[in-house]
């Protein structure tokens, strides 16, 4: 019964997920063609490159869901863990597209304080407004489930972004539409520039570290020890791994010492139920007795 709750719960969740990448997929398409539009009819070098950034996000939104789906395709025997892991390569190189979109504002930004162009501010503020909604709104979409999944972060992280830009783009329109002062659209680019990488460093940090197989960050190794040595039965434990499999899932193997080979089964349900408590689904335990002989590599420091 159990089961099938937690079954359902799951599919609940995926439905969910999977609506709001397309509804965010679709708005944010609309919002860039009509940008360009706007850029084109009035000649909006700024509004223009702003499309342009908001199309990479589009993208990074595709990859997302593409990722998300694959992650729920069954394994298969040329991959055994199904495509698990392709929502960590897909949170990494969203990160690295966030950072490369922060280098075409800086670069831009510095362009037009070095060479100052004539903007139309209200037109400016107007688009831009349209943008902070339909940005936030896609925030919106995933903020409950930015935390359980590193990839739905990236894509939480992209429309945060984008509504800061847009926030900057809109007052920096409005002031310039009363003031005429254009230099305060380039210098609201740099400010924002910095708040996004702020936002992104620690993505970035969290999918390398998940691509190179490193221990997830929430997951505290010494903790995972301490809970394992407290099972009553085990004597001692070697070859502990710890990896994501996904943005969601955890794996551990480990070699677990007994003192009583009858006690096997009763110490093999507890040492799971204690991990499953710290978020460590996918567990394999291979068991020896205190007399036997490791054979795999036992004094390799592995």
């Amino acid at each position: 019964m159990e089961h099938s709750h937690h079954e359902h719960a799951h599919k609940h969740e995926f439905a969910s997920l999977n609506k709001a990448f397309i509804v965010g997929i679709v708005l944010n398409t609309v919002f860039v063609l009509s940008e360009f539009i706007a850029g084109f009819a009035t000649r909006s070098v700024g509004l223009i490159s702003d499309a342009g950034h908001n199309l990479s996000d589009v993208a990074s939104l595709i990859l997302a869901m593409l990722a998300f789906r694959l992650s729920g395709i069954h394994p298969n025997s040329r991959y055994t863990y199904g495509y698990k892991k392709s929502t960590v390569l897909v949170s990494l190189l969203n990160a690295i597209i966030l950072l490369v979109a922060v280098g075409v504002i800086v670069v831009e930004s510095i362009g037009k304080i070095i060479t100052p162009q004539p903007v139309e501010g209200g037109i400016i503020a107007w688009v831009a407004a349209i943008g902070v909604a339909v940005n936030a709104f896609t925030a919106w979409l995933f903020m409950k489930d930015r935390e359980k999944d590193l990839n739905v972060k990236g894509a939480y992280l992209h429309m945060v972004a984008d509504a800061l830009v847009s926030v900057g783009v809109m007052v920096s329109g409005i002031v310039i539409a009363y003031t005429g002062w254009t230099v305060l659209d380039p210098v609201i680019g740099l400010v924002i520039a910095t708040v996004i990488v702020h936002a992104t460093w620690q993505l970035l940090h969290d999918s390398i570290r998940l691509s190179l197989d490193g221990v997830p960050t929430e997951i505290d190794v010494s903790e995972v020890e301490a809970a394992m040595r407290s099972v009553a039965g085990v004597s001692d434990f070697h070859h502990l791994h710890i990896w994501a499999l996904s943005t969601t899932e955890t794996a551990l193997t480990v070699h677990v010492v007994i003192a009583d080979p009858e006690q096997m089964e009763t110490v093999k349900r507890r040492l799971k139920q204690i991990l499953r408590e710290k978020s460590i689904t996918h567990v394999t335990l291979e068991f020896e007795t205190v007399h036997s002989e490791c054979t795999d590599m036992c004094n390799t420091g592995d």
